[in-house]
């Protein structure tokens, strides 16, 4: 089985062909949003001033989003031809069991196999994805990021470790960016409040409080892990909501982590894991309407811009009618 390597991690720049090659550039995004797993940044330099959150990669957060299945080879004999076999049953007499086996054995070649399936995904048709799932352990999240990642139900399961039946002799926590960069006071009463509210775990518990009463007093801050596993069409619909600039840094790092993960078993698949306005084509977060994060132009001044273009259309076609009137009483 080929290896994971680096190499093979860095995904397709957003705006690229699903053909294209990895890394390719495209004019329409700034550098900063093309890249894979961002570098350690220059302590000494300046970060210029923007209102796009720094993206989360450029920190260690200590946590990891780990694919237990399927492997590479699996994807590429399985799960391409049985995702294809989906799509061409839709349009065609011939019998699923031997689209499978065509697509298997290579007498349909991947290439038309991929053609196809860009085309179905990108027309919305996404029952054909659902055939597909992927499963992730996923370690060192923190409570506030499992409280949002379980609000997705369709196509998706998890388990998590459980605060009831695990004793937990040093619950790890973790502090956000933006109190790591405070006043070293705030800085100070945060690791006190985590600090006590763990000593006081441990105290409960050796009083003979339940494990299922003590955890009450475990911030949001305490980290767990747990298994998801989706299926294609819900991955990337998670991926459209949770890569978006406008998500929050730690949720958005996981899938960060996640889309990586795709992308070392199947770089094609992997482009699909993208922010919502990439297929979308422009941007419908509130929150974005001046355009501080650039990767498309928000809806309203699509809808403007192409408001203005319908009027000069207008406008330009009862001067020519005009102009023909004239030339027909001349």
């Amino acid at each position: 089985m080929p290896s994971r390597g680096a190499e093979e991690r860095v995904p397709r720049p957003w705006g690229s062909s699903v053909g294209s090659s990895v890394g390719s550039a495209s004019p329409r995004y700034p550098e900063v949003l093309m890249t894979a797993e961002p570098a350690t940044p220059d302590p000494t330099a300046v970060r210029a001033k923007t209102a796009i959150p720094p993206n989360p990669g450029r920190r260690d957060l200590g946590m990891k989003a780990t694919l237990l299945f399927p492997d590479r080879e699996i994807v590429e004999r399985f799960y391409v031809p049985l995702i294809y076999t989906a799509c061409r049953t839709c349009y065609s007499e011939e019998e699923p069991e031997e689209i499978f086996r065509k697509a298997v054995v290579g007498e349909t070649d991947p290439a038309r196999q991929q053609k196809l399936i860009q085309r179905v995904i990108e027309s919305g048709h996404g029952s054909t994805i659902e055939h597909v799932v992927f499963s992730f352990g996923i370690t060192g999240v923190s409570r506030t990021l499992s409280h949002q990642l379980v609000r997705h139900r369709a196509g998706v399961a998890f388990d998590q470790q459980s605060q009831r039946y695990v004793k937990f002799k040093d619950a790890a926590t973790m502090r956000p960016a933006t109190i790591e960069d405070a006043d070293a006071d705030l800085r100070e009463r945060f690791d006190d409040q985590l600090e006590g509210s763990l000593s006081l775990y441990g105290d409960l518990l050796a009083a003979g409080i339940p494990g299922e009463d003590a955890r009450f007093v475990f911030p949001n801050a305490t980290r767990t892990n747990l298994v998801m596993t989706a299926n294609l069409r819900a991955l990337i619909h998670m991926s459209g909501l949770r890569l978006c600039t406008m998500a929050q840094w730690e949720i958005r790092r996981l899938f960060q982590l996640i889309r990586h993960e795709i992308f070392a078993v199947s770089p094609f698949l992997g482009a699909f894991l993208a922010p919502k306005c990439v297929p979308l084509g422009y941007c419908d977060e509130s929150g974005n309407r001046d355009e501080h994060c650039p990767i498309r132009p928000h809806k309203d001044n699509v809808l403007a811009a192409w408001s203005e273009k319908a009027k000069a259309t207008r406008e330009a076609a009862r001067a020519s009618q005009a102009a023909g009137g004239e030339a027909a009483r001349g």
